[in-house]
């Protein structure tokens, strides 16, 4: 699905080792959290999600196996792998996305399907898993193929070109299929893949009588959020079309929450527009 140069960047030992232990039935918590330990990367950020108001426990998790016996086996590989893309993909700069930017953004973007999947009775974990990496190969991609991205924010001004539209007329494929090849290659779960290839279906997926009350549906609502692309040129109207086709979506309270627990996981975010700012916004125009 990539053309030959563009190259993406491989993961840690630890997770390849994590991902198959974890398929085991009979592996032990201190199994996997001594995998874990061996990646201080890895760790804090299992310790610090656990430990952050997306999950609300009351005592602070201060080991890998506590954070691994409070989310469950499955959950706790979702954040591991989630953790390792997005550190393998920081190092990687782009000529378009600011790359603090653009990882806020999924934050928020995370944060979102995961609210949603809750409400949907959903998988919580996976939804916000699929929030942070749906687009966790847009840096490679607007970085080695930066002339026709160009191409895509120069036209986007005066038009309302969806991104995953323009790529497929420039390269054949999308960077939700070229995202899911690549996470196939990596032997991510079958349910992950899923949510990233789907994520910009916007709310046509919501009429699937498969996919409709997924995560995979809370990742592609939350893949209608404004970001620094404007993948989805519609996306804000989409949302607030959402308020009327479902009445226990609130935009304004969602992004509220969002916002609040956005801070709490990105305290050095001071300066982000965030998700609630950019609603009211469009809300005032209504």
């Amino acid at each position: 699905m990539l053309p030959p140069n563009v190259t993406v960047p491989g993961l840690p030992d630890a997770i390849a080792n994590f991902c198959q232990r974890a398929d085991d039935p009979d592996v032990t918590i201190t199994e996997l959290a001594t995998i874990i330990e061996s990646d201080t990367g890895l760790s804090l950020e299992l310790m610090r999600y656990v430990n952050s108001c997306a999950i609300g426990i009351r005592q602070k998790v201060r080991s890998p196996r506590q954070a691994i016996a409070v989310l469950g086996i499955r959950a706790a590989k979702l954040i591991v792998i989630t953790s390792a893309v997005r550190r393998a993909m920081a190092a990687r700069r782009s000529k378009l996305l600011p790359v603090r930017n653009f990882w806020y953004t999924n934050l928020e973007r995370a944060l979102v399907a995961k609210n949603i999947a809750y409400w949907m009775d959903a998988n919580e974990e996976l939804a916000y898993a699929a929030g942070l990496l749906q687009d966790y190969l847009l840096p490679i991609l607007t970085n080695e193929l930066y002339g026709s991205y160009l191409r895509f924010i120069d036209a986007t001004k005066g038009s309302q070109q969806r991104l995953v539209e323009f790529e497929r007329e420039q390269f054949g494929w999308d960077h939700t299929e070229a995202g899911a090849h690549v996470m196939l290659d990596w032997a991510f779960p079958d349910d992950l893949i899923c949510c990233v290839l789907f994520h910009h279906q916007g709310l046509s997926i919501l009429d699937d009588a498969v996919l409709g009350r997924t995560a995979a549906a809370a990742a592609a609502i939350a893949g209608l959020m404004p970001d620094p692309l404007q993948q989805e040129p519609n996306g804000m109207a989409r949302l607030m079309e959402l308020e009327k086709r479902w009445p226990e979506f609130r935009l304004e309270p969602l992004a509220q929450k969002v916002e609040e627990e956005f801070r709490t996981l990105a305290p050095a975010s001071g300066n982000h527009i965030t998700f609630r700012h950019r609603c009211e916004k469009a809300l005032q125009t209504v």
